[in-house]
């Protein structure tokens, strides 16, 4: 494997962008994970920045050993692909848990029902 100085210029600054796209993309995320106050708010935060951050992230890295081997790098291909079939899931699930979990507790202040989507029944 060679280094990075012996890739050509347009895949470097290619590789370059690519990385501080998705290391801004992730700081972002985690800043609003961090920020955010309720549950509900914060898993919007590393939904989005697994997906993005880290696509961003994998595409880098494919491009950087393609180029830098010579050959076509596929193990990157297919982690991005399971990262963005699962990614969004993962984190529907979640939220879903987190509606069932406050709506079985009848917390009545929760965010679960906020815009009056899900109603708890008071008996």
């Amino acid at each position: 494997m060679t280094g990075i100085e012996h890739l050509p210029d347009w895949a470097a600054l290619l590789v370059s962008l690519l990385l501080i796209l998705g290391s801004s993309i992730i700081l972002i995320g985690a800043l609003g994970l961090i920020r955010l106050r309720s549950f509900y708010q914060r898993i919007h935060g590393p939904a989005i920045t697994v997906t993005l951050g880290a696509g961003s992230l994998l595409i880098a890295s494919m491009l950087y050993f393609t180029v830098a081997q010579s050959r076509v790098v596929v193990h990157e291909i297919i982690i991005t692909v399971f990262v963005l079939l699962t990614a969004p899931v993962v984190a529907m699930m979640i939220m879903r848990a987190a509606v069932y979990r406050d709506l079985r507790a009848k917390k009545g202040d929760a965010g679960a029902t906020a815009g009056e989507v899900y109603t708890i029944s008071r008996e």
